[in-house]
């Protein structure tokens, strides 16, 4: 039915976080509630896509798949977790 993914089901990909290795804490943490937010809204576009491609199976017998919501949701989930891994290894409050 090449239906999507259901955005609980994407999971983050690999980012070794040395972008973020000369980061001070307070920059980490505006990059997390940035990277956050954008999840959120990835998560929403995600899920609308989901819906739609429901209805469209139920008629038309096939979905949407995954676009590119879903592969830049699997980053930014990547990225959040390196920027809190980073975060960990210098002591920082989240």
């Amino acid at each position: 039915m090449n239906m999507p993914t259901k955005s609980s089901q994407i999971t983050p990909s690999y980012n070794s976080g040395i972008q973020y290795k000369d980061y001070t804490c307070d920059e980490l943490k505006i990059e997390l509630d940035a990277l956050s937010r954008r999840e959120t809204m990835l998560t929403v576009a995600q899920e609308q896509r989901y819906k739609n491609s429901e209805t469209q199976a139920f008629w038309w017998g096939y979905g949407q798949g995954d676009g590119i919501e879903a592969a830049e949701l699997a980053q930014v989930r990547g990225s959040i977790e390196a920027v809190r891994k980073v975060m960990s290894e210098k002591g920082c409050n989240q």
